[in-house]
């Protein structure tokens, strides 16, 4: 079965994949910062992302406070990937909201990497 992604990371020297599906997930340079934690390990914080839906906004006390976030997905497996920071309670924190957290257990680094 071939899978169609919705969006090709074309031209893009470093990028990270879905580890399941190998669709493309984010460009390197969206990558903000490696020092996540999620849920199952570490995580990456990305400021754009491709190919991944969103379930509904909840409320989560993480490491850093109280936040409002909905779970991302692979859009061609439907894997849980992480999360996306739909609001920061605390002014500290800001900076993280519309952000994506992606755990490294489900992404690979794809195309250029040496």
């Amino acid at each position: 079965m071939v899978k169609t992604f919705q969006d090709y990371l074309v031209g893009c020297h470093r990028r990270y994949s879905c580890i399941h599906c190998r669709a493309h997930l984010a460009n390197h340079d969206e990558l903000i910062s490696k020092s996540f934690q999620g849920s199952q390990g570490r995580a990456y914080l990305f400021n754009k992302v491709v190919n991944v839906g969103c379930g509904p906004a909840e409320e989560r006390v993480l490491l850093t406070g109280l936040h409002a976030v909905s779970d991302i997905y692979c859009e061609c497996c439907k894997t849980t990937l992480g999360w996306k920071y739909e609001h920061a309670f605390e002014n500290s924190q800001k900076y993280k909201e519309g952000k994506f957290i992606i755990e490294m257990i489900h992404m690979i680094k794809d195309n250029g990497w040496e």
